[in-house]
């Protein structure tokens, strides 16, 4: 039960953002810089972010070339074009909100390891630099086999450098997000879950349960729904769906042969080398009906996999711990663009990021804040 005080200077806001991950806590950033005055809440069901933004690796990426040439021949040239553009777009954003310092990120280009089988890929490598060289201004791909022998993997057979990509610590960037809208004036409430949105001519309710409290009930005159793969709890229809991703890492190991971000397998693996240690993830393709789930759990068969190839494959030889494992959820859908749009006169949706958050995050936070002004 509300006091009277409650109800009339707590519960309205002008702007409520459902999800404080990367694209709900940037979309705060820039609803109240484009609207100051205005009172501006995130809702976070989790007491830290839950989904992607804080559970992924790091990957400040827009896609090997494996992914884009198997992007293209889905969706064709054009779009595998225009989404890496918004990736772009979405990093330089990204960083012109978050200093590279404030997110430990670092651009020193990634790499794609292929193998023997799929060495096919390197005959578009051409193609595909003229096609986003108008993008990046230089080549996207480079062959660097030459610095394989050094690297010390097994069963390689050539290395591809993405000269576009870096990687930070998303503990920092969140953790940085979070400091610079509370500083503009934006509440984030925590443990905060959201039940229902029913909408009214002024506006939406947003009823809400936090642990242990009785429902309550904000006001908003907009809602922006930033929330990824849980978004068909408020949109059974939409073509979001959820993608479990596995990952381990290791305890710091000395001489490391290698530094920065890798891909192979069209994606479905990365990993990169941090602070002496090696975070590893994906798989997701060995059981995609199992891991189609929001349900944050280790799968057994995937991790084993994990570390069957960090043994095997990256890093041969060697005797590995692993300190930590964890999951993800990330969104994906029929096609891989995101779903930026006004549902109606008062609810807006920002989802399905197909595992680029970091990249495209800030992006389409901007593109949510700009239909607020339609």
């Amino acid at each position: 039960m509300l006091s009277f005080w409650e109800r009339n200077s707590l519960i309205q806001y002008d702007y409520i953002i459902v999800g404080s991950g990367i694209v709900g806590l940037c979309t705060a950033h820039y609803v109240k810089q484009q609207f100051p005055t205005a009172r501006v809440a995130v809702l976070e069901r989790g007491l830290l972010p839950s989904g992607a933004s804080t559970r992924n690796a790091g990957f400040a990426c827009m896609g090997s070339l494996s992914e884009l040439v198997e992007h293209a021949h889905e969706e064709g040239m054009d779009a595998m074009a225009l989404l890496f553009e918004q990736r772009y777009k979405g990093l330089k954003r990204l960083l012109s909100i978050i200093p590279p310092e404030q997110c430990g990120y670092h651009q020193a280009g990634s790499h794609e390891l292929l193998f023997p089988e799929n060495l096919s890929v390197l005959e578009h490598l051409d193609e595909f630099n003229k096609v986003l060289h108008s993008i990046l201004g230089s080549e996207a791909f480079l062959v660097a086999s030459n610095r394989l022998p050094n690297m010390q993997f097994a069963s390689v057979a050539s290395l591809i450098e993405n000269t576009g990509e870096g990687q930070l610590d998303s503990g920092l960037l969140l953790r940085s997000l979070i400091d610079l809208v509370q500083q503009q004036g934006v509440d984030i409430k925590t443990g905060c879950t959201v039940l229902q949105l029913n909408e009214q001519s002024s506006g939406v309710d947003v009823v809400c349960e936090a642990s242990g409290l009785a429902a309550i009930t904000f006001h908003a005159r907009k809602v922006l729904l930033c929330t990824n793969a849980f978004t068909k709890q408020f949109l059974p229809e939409a073509d979001v769906v959820p993608g479990r991703g596995q990952v381990l890492i290791t305890k710091p190991l000395p001489s490391l042969p290698f530094k920065g971000i890798f891909h192979f397998e069209a994606g479905y693996y990365y990993f990169r080398e941090y602070n002496g240690r090696v975070l590893f993830g994906g798989g997701r393709q060995l059981d995609k009906a199992g891991e189609t789930t929001t349900a944050f759990e280790l799968h057994e068969t995937i991790q084993a996999d994990l570390l069957h190839k960090l043994n095997t494959l990256i890093l041969p030889g060697v005797d590995v711990d692993i300190d930590m494992r964890w999951s993800g959820i990330m969104a994906f859908g029929e096609e891989k663009k995101p779903m930026v749009q006004a549902l109606s006169e008062h609810i807006l949706v920002g989802a399905r990021m197909s595992g680029m958050g970091v990249a495209l995050g800030s992006e389409v936070a901007w593109q949510l804040s700009e239909l607020l002004h339609q």
